[in-house]
C-alpha cells in the first residue's frame, strides 16, 4: 500500500491525494465516501494525469509496459501476464477503479458522476484474458457500495444550477395534503399564481412569492352556508325539543263548535292513540291537550272503546268528560235478559229512526237476519228473534242500519249456541229442541239474580216439567212470563187474574214451556241451564226482593210466601 493508498475511512489520510477534502461540487463520490475532485470538469480531467505519476518512479517496468500498451491497437495481446508483475498487481487493485473514464457532461457543462458509474457497469473488454477483469469495479478498500444502482436508491444529485434548498417540514406537509374540491377553488391555484405546471400551476398552500394562497369566493360562500345551515337545523330542532318539553300543549276552549261528528276508539287504544284520532278528527287540538286533561281526570284512564258524537274543536277537558261518561258512547249495549222490544227501542233511538222502525223489520224480514235452521217457526212466537240477539256492547257508525245490527246480533247468538252444544244438550236435559233450551235460559235468567240462583233456578225449571209433578200439575207459574205478555216487569200484581188470562206464554194458565224465548239469556244463565244444581228445588221466593230463597216441598214454600206479602203490606203503609 503506498502513501496515497486509501485507509478504511471514508476520506483520504493524505493531505496531497487529490481526493482529500471536498474541493468541489459533491457528485456522486460523496455518497461512496470519496472526494469529489476539485475545480470544474475540465480541470479535473487534466488533472487525472497525476494518478499516473507514481507509476513510473516506482515501477519502470510498469511504465513501459503501460506504454506500449496504449500504443498498439489490441491491448489485449500486450498486456503483461499474470504473476509477471506481483507489486503492480497489488497496486492496480488498489487503484482500478481510478482507471481513466470520460465523463458524462449534462446540457450546460457539468459532469453529472454518473460516467464513472456507467463506465464500471459495462463489460470488460479484457475478460477472459486479463486477470484484472476479474477484480471487483471498486475504487479504494473500505468504499462504501453503490447506492445508485439498487432498485431503492437515490436520485443522483442535481448540479448547483438546480438545486433547491430542503424544503420547510410543514410546508412539505402542506404539499402533500390535496386540497379537497371544496376549497379547491380553479384547479387548486389562484389566477394570479403563474406556476410551474402547464395549466395546472403549482400545488400546494404557498404560492411564489411565499404568500398563502388565497381562498376562492365561491368555496369560501359553500362554507358559510354549509355552517349556517347547520347551525340553523340545530337551533330549529333544539327549538322544537324545548317547546314538546317545557311549553304549554295547544288547546281549545269550551265544549266545542256546533258541528257534532263520530269518533270511533278502538279496542285496546292508549290515550295516547286516543289523543291521535281525536287529534286527526278536529276534536282537540293537540295530543298533550288530551293526555294531560285524562291524567288530571280520577275517571280518565276508564275511558271505553267504541263510537263517540262529539264536536269539533273541543278543549281537553271537555272530550275527557264527556267520554268518561257510558251513555255517551255511540254504542248499543245488550243486556243480559233484555227482550227484543227494549232494543229495538235503542237500535231506533241511536240511529235516529222513527218508532217501530226495527220491530216492523224484524218481524217481516226474520228469516233472512241469519236464524239457525233449528230456530222456532210457530204461529204462537210473539218475536222469532227472541232469544237471538246475543248481549252485548255493538259500535254505532255512520253505515250501521238496523238490519247490519240484527244481523251482527243474530250471529253472534248462533255462534254461541254452537259453541256450547245446544242441540245436543237438548235430549240429555229431557228437552225436545235447542229452542227449548234457550227458552229455559230466558226464564233463568229473568227469575234469577246471580249464578248460583240461575243453576237453582234451572233445578226448579227441571223438576216442575217431570211428569211425575203433581204439586205444580206441571205448571212452571212463573210470573216472568206473565209481565213478558204485558210488557211490564212488575212483581206485585194479582196471582188470580195471572191464572185466568189464557196465552200461551202465561205459564201460571198452561202446562209446560212457552213457545219461544222471553228474553236474550246472557253466558251465566246458559250455563246454568246446561249445569243445573240437582238439589231437588222446587219451588223459590224473593221475601225482601233482592236475595231468593228456594225449597223442596210446598209447605216451605207458602210459609215465604206469607212473610213476603207480609212485607208488602208493610211497605206499601197496610
Amino acid at each position: 500500500m503506498t502513501e496515497y493508498g486509501r485507509g478504511r475511512g471514508s476520506e483520504p489520510w493524505h493531505p496531497e491525494d487529490p481526493l482529500y477534502g471536498d474541493q468541489g461540487w459533491t457528485g456522486p463520490q460523496t455518497q461512496q465516501g470519496q472526494a469529489p475532485y476539485g475545480g470544474d470538469p475540465q480541470q479535473r480531467y487534466q488533472q487525472e494525469p497525476q494518478y499516473q505519476q507514481p507509476y513510473p518512479e516506482q515501477y519502470p517496468q510498469h511504465a513501459q509496459s503501460q506504454q506500449q500498451y496504449m500504443q498498439q491497437p489490441q491491448p489485449q495481446q500486450q498486456y503483461p501476464q499474470q504473476g509477471q508483475y506481483p507489486q503492480y498487481q497489488e497496486q492496480q487493485q488498489a487503484y482500478a477503479p481510478q482507471a481513466p473514464q470520460q465523463p458524462v457532461y449534462d446540457s450546460q457543462g457539468w459532469d453529472t458522476g454518473q460516467g464513472q458509474y456507467l463506465a464500471a457497469a459495462q463489460v470488460d473488454a479484457y475478460a477472459g484474458v486479463d486477470p484484472y477483469a476479474q477484480q471487483p469495479a471498486a475504487g479504494y478498500p473500505g468504499e462504501a457500495p453503490d447506492l445508485y444502482a439498487t432498485p431503492e436508491a437515490f436520485p443522483p444529485p442535481q448540479p448547483p444550477g438546480r438545486r433547491r434548498p430542503d424544503p420547510d417540514p410543514a410546508e412539505q406537509q402542506e404539499e402533500e395534503e390535496p386540497e379537497s374540491g371544496l376549497f379547491a377553488g380553479g384547479g387548486g391555484r389562484d389566477g394570479d399564481d403563474d406556476g410551474d405546471e402547464p395549466g395546472g400551476g403549482r400545488r400546494g398552500g404557498r404560492s411564489k412569492g411565499g404568500k398563502p394562497k388565497k381562498r376562492s369566493g365561491a368555496a369560501c360562500l359553500i362554507a358559510t352556508l354549509v355552517i349556517v345551515g347547520v347551525l340553523g337545523g340545530g337551533g330549529y330542532y333544539g327549538y322544537t325539543y324545548l317547546k314538546d318539553r317545557f311549553a304549554t300543549a295547544e288547546d281549545y276552549v269550551g265544549e266545542g263548535s256546533g258541528e257534532t261528528i263520530d269518533v270511533e276508539i278502538p279496542k285496546g287504544s292508549s290515550l295516547a292513540q286516543m289523543g291521535n284520532i281525536l287529534k286527526k278528527h278536529g276534536v282537540v287540538a293537540s295530543v298533550e291537550a288530551f293526555t294531560t286533561a285524562a291524567g288530571i281526570n280520577p275517571k280518565g284512564k276508564s275511558i271505553q272503546p267504541g263510537v263517540y258524537s262529539m264536536k269539533k274543536k273541543m278543549s281537553g277537558a271537555a272530550a275527557v268528560a264527556l267520554m268518561i261518561d257510558p251513555s255517551k258512547l255511540n254504542v248499543i249495549t245488550i243486556t243480559e235478559g233484555m227482550r227484543n222490544s227494549k232494543v229495538y227501542e235503542a237500535i231506533d233511538k241511536k240511529l235516529g229512526k222513527p218508532d217501530g222502525t226495527t220491530k216492523d223489520i224484524a218481524l217481516r224480514d226474520a228469516k233472512n237476519l241469519g236464524l239457525p235452521a233449528w230456530a222456532g217457526n210457530s204461529p204462537k212466537l210473539m218475536d222469532p228473534l227472541e232469544g237471538f240477539l246475543y248481549p252485548a256492547r255493538y259500535d254505532l257508525s255512520k253505515d250501521s242500519t238496523p238490519e247490519s245490527l240484527l244481523k251482527q246480533m243474530v250471529k253472534n247468538a248462533s255462534d254461541r249456541y254452537s259453541e256450547l252444544g245446544v242441540e245436543g244438550k237438548a235430549k240429555e236435559l229431557g228437552l225436545e229442541n235447542p229452542l227449548q233450551v234457550v227458552t229455559v235460559a230466558s226464564l233463568v235468567n229473568a227469575e234469577g239474580k246471580n249464578h248460583d240462583d240461575f243453576r237453582k233456578m234451572s233445578e226448579v225449571v227441571y223438576n216442575r216439567l217431570k211428569k211425575t209433578n203433581d204439586v205444580t200439575n206441571q205448571k212452571l207459574e212463573f210470573d216472568s212470563t206473565y209481565n213478558y205478555i204485558k210488557g211490564k216487569s212488575d212483581i206485585n200484581f194479582s196471582i188470580k187474574e195471572a191464572r185466568a188470562l189464557d196465552h200461551p206464554y202465561n205459564t201460571h194458565f198452561v202446562k209446560g214451556l212457552p213457545p219461544g224465548p222471553i228474553g236474550n239469556p246472557g253466558a251465566d244463565a246458559l250455563s246454568a241451564t246446561l249445569n243445573p244444581d240437582h238439589g231437588g228445588w222446587m219451588f223459590f221466593v224473593s221475601v225482601d226482593g233482592d236475595k231468593t230463597t228456594f225449597t223442596q216441598t210446598y209447605e216451605e214454600h207458602l210459609k215465604l210466601v206469607d212473610e213476603f206479602q207480609a212485607r208488602q203490606k208493610q211497605k206499601n203503609g197496610g
